[in-house]
């Protein structure tokens, strides 16, 4: 048989993550010094491992409803409603009131995004996105035969109105904001993110605000209002006056609670699409894991604050450490950071990062999220002797050594 034959345009015509190449690498080498992860280091918090071990021995390990299991949806729903004042309908589509936003459960928000662009997406529209970007955006883009159109943020890294504004078209469908962003770790402001919602709003183009690392947004990035244990916000366009009807909003559970590999995230916003999203999940997805969105519900009431305030630390240590040798737009959350290859070392990051594996230390070069090649993402999800060995190479690299 020829196999050859039988593999899809589509899927030919995406190549392998970058960052598990890295990890190959990275499998060849003893004890290495990994900065690539894109994954928590701390545990799942003790009140959500109990709430899944205790759905699993109580047999809640069948199927759910698609749009996720009542608990959890009221839970979420209560959680929006303080956080961004949206006033979410979780009753079933026939009860619901048309014009409140709707809520979907999906297997992570990488389930979401795939599912909102088979929703949205004809072959030949466009979705605008930052460049860099996060690495499924592009590709994603392509297996619905919708065409990516990236903007250039280099080299602080926002996403402005004033920048997306000249990409919108006739065929542009979404702009999908990331923030805080991976790979960059920048966080949008409030006025950004308002201007951004207008802009889309004027264009009759929906706004997907990718929010996964909401809860990681530092204190120096947070605006001025009373949200949680920090005492301030995280930015968002949902903040605004009716924006459910324009943005839809993407969050998850497994970056802030350090569940990545339970597949857990949600969807909100204008209730027709959420109705098309759940309909496509009956038929993909069928629903995210039963046992582990029981698991997720004491989430929302559990404060992450001394693992965020910990983060903050360990992102003031690469900034203070590898800025005096070159560029770092400072991150205002996540746990990345996206420092330029000095251009005096006249290397592209894929050779300044075959260095770095030449001294055991992993990092992940610029082209895996852009179309340029000179930067490099480090995660600092680490242990801080790890962290503090690793940056070091990346200094001494840095100065020529």
């Amino acid at each position: 048989m020829d196999i050859e034959r039988l593999i899809s345009d589509r899927a030919l015509s995406i190549s392998a993550s970058g960052i598990r190449r890295v990890f190959d690498l990275g499998a060849k080498l003893k004890d290495p010094i990994n900065l690539s992860i894109g994954q928590p280091d701390f545990p799942v918090p003790d009140p959500l491992k109990s709430a899944a071990i205790s759905a699993i021995q109580n047999n809640a390990n069948g199927y759910t409803v698609t749009q996720g299991i009542a608990g959890l949806r009221t839970r979420i729903a209560a959680h929006l409603k303080a956080d961004l004042g949206w006033q979410v309908d979780t009753r079933p589509s026939a009860e619901a009131d048309p014009s409140a936003p709707g809520l979907l459960v999906a297997s992570g928000t990488s389930g979401d995004l795939l599912l909102a662009f088979l929703a949205l997406l004809n072959p030949g529209d466009e979705v605008i996105f930052a460049d860099p970007y996060f690495v499924m955006y592009p590709h994603v883009a392509r297996m619905v035969g919708a065409v990516p159109v990236m903007c250039d943020t280099y080299p602080d890294f926002r996403l402005t109105a004033e920048r997306v504004a000249p990409l919108i078209t006739s065929r542009t469908k979404l702009v999908l904001l990331n923030t805080p962003s991976n790979p960059a770790g920048v966080v949008a402001s409030e006025s950004e993110c308002h201007r951004l919602l207008e802009l889309c709003r004027s264009k009759g183009v929906l706004l997907v605000s990718d929010e996964i690392y909401d809860e990681f947004t530092y204190t120096d990035a947070r605006e001025p209002g009373a949200r949680g244990e920090l005492g301030r916000r995280c930015p968002s366009p949902g903040r605004f006056q009716d924006a459910e009807r324009n943005v839809l909003l993407v969050r998850g559970f497994g970056k802030t609670y350090g569940c990545t590999g339970w597949r857990l995230g949600y969807a909100a916003g204008p209730r027709r699409i959420i109705e098309e999203m759940s309909k496509l999940q009956q038929y993909t997805f069928v629903c995210a894991p039963a046992p582990l969105q029981w698991g997720v519900i004491p989430a929302l009431d559990y404060d992450m604050s001394p693992h965020i305030d910990a983060y903050q630390k360990r992102r003031d240590l690469v900034v203070r450490t590898l800025s005096p040798h070159t560029h770092v737009a400072a991150p205002g959350g996540a746990f990345y950071a996206f420092p330029q290859v000095p251009e005096r070392l006249g290397l592209t990051a894929t050779q300044f990062v075959e260095k770095c594996v030449g001294r055991n230390v992993l990092v992940i070069p610029g082209n895996v999220f852009s179309a340029r090649d000179t930067h490099f993402r480090l995660s600092y999800a680490t242990d801080e002797r790890s962290l503090l060995r690793g940056l070091e190479v990346l200094a001494e690299l840095m100065q020529g050594g």
